[in-house]
């Protein structure tokens, strides 16, 4: 299946700017980097780098 179809947001505090992504039954391919945007008054970047070995 494709990578939409096993991602999946975890909202765990929002008020504490505390949020998560996951990546189920990953695969060589999904290697690269991610980002995760958050906009609100201003746009908030975070990159990963994931590498499935």
């Amino acid at each position: 299946s494709g990578l939409q179809d096993r991602v999946a947001f975890v909202q765990t505090d929002p008020g504490q700017r505390d949020a998560s992504i996951r990546l189920a039954d990953l695969q060589e391919s999904d290697t690269g980097t991610y980002q995760c945007r958050v906009k609100k008054n201003t746009v908030a970047v975070h990159e990963v780098i994931v590498t499935v070995q």
